[in-house]
């Protein structure tokens, strides 16, 4: 079509998206929503395929597509014009209950011409615990009410007895009935725009640039794909409950210009909420490969044709019903996301064209603490730290993650403000600062996470309590790349304020918490340190200016410079001569005590791939060892270093058992990769160049 008119048509379908996420943040009166922005809004083809994916969590692009057909297959021709359903059933479509989908057809001269979606995490569900996170929940049956799709408006308008019935299943009717109206009036807008476009330029012109954008986005993604080499790669997300240890396990093919993730190898589905739904899997999977691999390309069903995923009935990342899943979304959803973070990363990391785009795994642990109480106006309060949305970036492959930087699958993720949260709940910030060696260390270093400590204040019950639940704090999640360290995991400390009755002087219990619901009392303290990025690369090639600047920004401890990046400041200075023994030390202990064959050449990137007739080898790129011909996983050839995790440094605070494996090439000794290893399972094996026999 006209090259003109398409680009209008493309840009105001962006803007009919971004105006519809600034109706639903103005009305909202939830921090979640509206400064959390646990959010997303989006448009669909008639049938019910992504036309134009927004901004917001990114899981949802493709779940609400499901919505969307599954709203067309329940309802058929009793779909009508001014219609809008709700759909919150995960077994449906959804994530968890509480995240609540709301689609409206979008009609023009009385015929179906697209849909509009939008979700917010709603105030409440109705769930055994508030906000709707059950960590004790074994099945579905109480994480709330949940539909496979119900119609709340009819013709324009509110039916009523609906409507009404869902708030007398809730605790704060007027918060939830607040969440629901924003996305009614994000929906309301977004069908107006959308038929002002058409009355306009005309249905079938507009259909037509539909279709148009669609097949780019498909034609764009494809020909990206033949650009990168073939090959597999894998990784690996554990994830704990109390001595409950559960796994993701990823297999990432490249074939042509198709990939295919596989998660078989994962563990069976949980008897604890953090599995999740075939459909949460396939949007936990897209939400780091729409910003990674589609950074400059149209969010849509064409995005969507060239990847295909396995995920076994049965396991954690494909659980069946009635198992539970409240906490699916900072459970096996978000190991999904870290997984496919990993893998697309080191895909791109093998191209000299694309390895810009490359990325250690950002934020990978979300802490779910909802807190619930009588505050200070004697009012229910329900709600999320919103924290856990400011995130820590993973390193790039040509500069630092960034400290407190969000996360790849919601690119526009913020946490509220002190004051907002201090307002709406009987509590006391006493500190929120930048955690130490939370980043993974690396020749560029993970983004640092943050530390927060919060204290009831002016509570009328004497404090409030709070629900921990999660992906546990035993394992560091946030994956490095080339060699980068992974980011320190989470913690929760559950400070007791007390007295001792023999002496009456005050006492401080401290207790590690991680699942479950707890008191916040009195002078009681709940301490959260959240984890940091991954890094990217060899942490000895790290420069010692940057490593100093750390250690000056209180982001890298004394400790950690001189263990992990071989640096000896002294006085607040560099020690140059004990620097370079040091490093020559660290250096010759990964290659048995020997001093290195080879001197090393200072890259992010370790591991260049060669072509020659045809076929792929794969070298070191510190001093051009050839480690693994083509069709060989390199990482077979070597025998990993393996240290306890917790004796690398004391922010790798885990359970025994898991431990860092390191692969270092056996001639100049440069660290190629690091991995998160628990008990005896099997080393992540990459080819490159090649695909193994299944």
């Amino acid at each position: 079509m006209d090259p003109i008119t398409f680009s209008i048509i493309r840009h105001r379908l962006y803007r009919i998206v971004d105006e519809a996420v600034i109706t639903l943040k103005n009305v909202s009166g939830s921090a979640i929503t509206n400064e959390g922005h646990d959010l997303m809004v989006s448009l669909y083809r008639a049938d019910g395929s992504l036309l134009m994916g927004g901004v917001g969590f990114l899981h949802h692009l493709t779940s609400a597509a499901e919505a969307c057909q599954s709203i067309i297959r329940r309802f058929g021709d009793r779909i009508e014009e001014g219609d809008i359903y709700l759909l919150n059933d995960p077994y449906t479509a959804a994530l968890h209950t509480s995240d609540v989908y709301l689609v409206s057809p979008i009609h023009h001269h009385g015929q179906l011409v697209a849909w509009s979606a939008c979700f917010v995490h709603v105030y409440d569900i109705g769930a055994k615990n508030p906000g709707g996170f059950c960590p004790d929940a074994d099945s579905i049956y109480i994480e709330g009410f949940s539909s496979p799709g119900i119609r709340l408006v009819r013709g324009g308008e509110i039916i009523g007895d609906v409507f009404d019935t869902l708030m007398n299943m809730v605790r704060s009717p007027e918060m939830v009935a607040l969440d629901i109206s924003s996305m009614i009036a994000c929906n309301n807008v977004a069908r107006d725009r959308m038929q002002a476009l058409i009355d306009k330029y005309g249905a079938a012109t507009v259909d037509e640039a539909c279709q148009t954008l669609i097949a780019n986005s498909e034609s764009q993604l494809r020909a990206r794909l033949l650009e990168l080499p073939d090959g597999q790669w894998q990784s690996r997300q554990y994830l704990n409950v109390g001595s409950d240890v559960s796994k993701v396990v990823l297999t990432m093919t490249k074939r042509a210009d198709e990939l295919n993730f596989d998660f078989s190898g994962s563990s069976a589905q949980s008897t604890h909420a953090v599995n999740c739904t075939k459909w949460a899997s396939l949007g936990g999977l897209f939400a780091p490969l729409f910003p990674l691999l589609c950074y400059d390309i149209t969010w849509n069903e064409g995005v969507i044709r060239p990847i295909q995923m396995t995920a076994p009935e049965g396991s954690i990342v494909n659980c069946t019903r009635p198992a539970p899943v409240s906490v699916a979304t900072v459970g096996a959803i978000q190991s999904v996301n870290n997984a496919a973070c990993s893998t697309i990363g080191k895909l791109l990391a093998t191209s000299e064209k694309y390895r810009r785009e490359a990325t250690a795994v950002w934020h990978a642990n979300h802490f779910a603490i909802f807190k619930f109480g009588r505050n200070q106006h004697n009012r229910e309060g329900i709600g999320i730290l919103t924290e856990t949305f400011a995130g820590a970036g993973g390193a790039r492959t040509f500069a630092d993650g960034v400290d407190v930087g969000g996360e790849v699958p919601n690119p526009i993720s913020r946490m509220a403000n002190v004051e907002t949260v201090e307002n709406m709940f009987p509590i006391r910030y006493r500190y929120r600062r930048l955690r130490c060696d939370s980043g993974g260390a690396g020749y560029y270093r993970g983004g640092a996470g943050m530390d927060l400590a919060i204290t009831p204040h002016d509570a009328p019950d004497g404090g409030i309590h709070y629900v921990v639940s999660g992906k546990g704090a035993a394992f560091p999640m946030s994956d490095g790349l080339a060699g980068g360290y992974p980011g320190a995991p989470n913690a929760y400390l559950w400070h007791k304020h007390g007295v001792d009755d023999s002496t009456d002087a005050s006492v401080v219990e401290t207790e590690p918490v991680d699942w479950g619901v707890f008191p916040l009392m009195g002078s009681d303290t709940l301490e959260v340190r959240w984890n940091g990025g991954g890094g990217v690369g060899d942490p000895l090639q790290r420069s010692s200016e940057a490593v100093l600047a750390d250690v000056g920004a209180g982001v890298v401890s004394n400790e950690v410079a001189v263990a992990v990046y071989g640096v000896v400041i002294d006085g607040g200075a560099i020690d140059s001569v004990a620097t370079t023994a040091r490093r020559e030390q660290l250096r010759s202990a990964r290659v048995g005590g020997a001093t290195p064959r080879k001197p090393i050449k200072g890259l992010p990137v370790p591991l260049e791939c060669g072509h020659h007739d045809g076929s792929v080898s794969v070298s070191c790129a510190g001093c051009g060892e050839i480690l693994a011909g083509h069709g060989e996983a390199w990482k077979a050839k070597l025998l990993p270093i393996e240290s306890p995790m917790n004796e690398i440094m004391s922010a790798y605070s885990t359970i025994d058992g898991v431990s860092l494996h390191q692969y270092v090439c056996p001639v100049c000794g440069a660290l190629l990769d690091s991995e998160t290893v628990y008990a005896d399972d099997p080393p992540l094996l990459d080819y490159v160049g090649a695909i193994p026999d299944a």
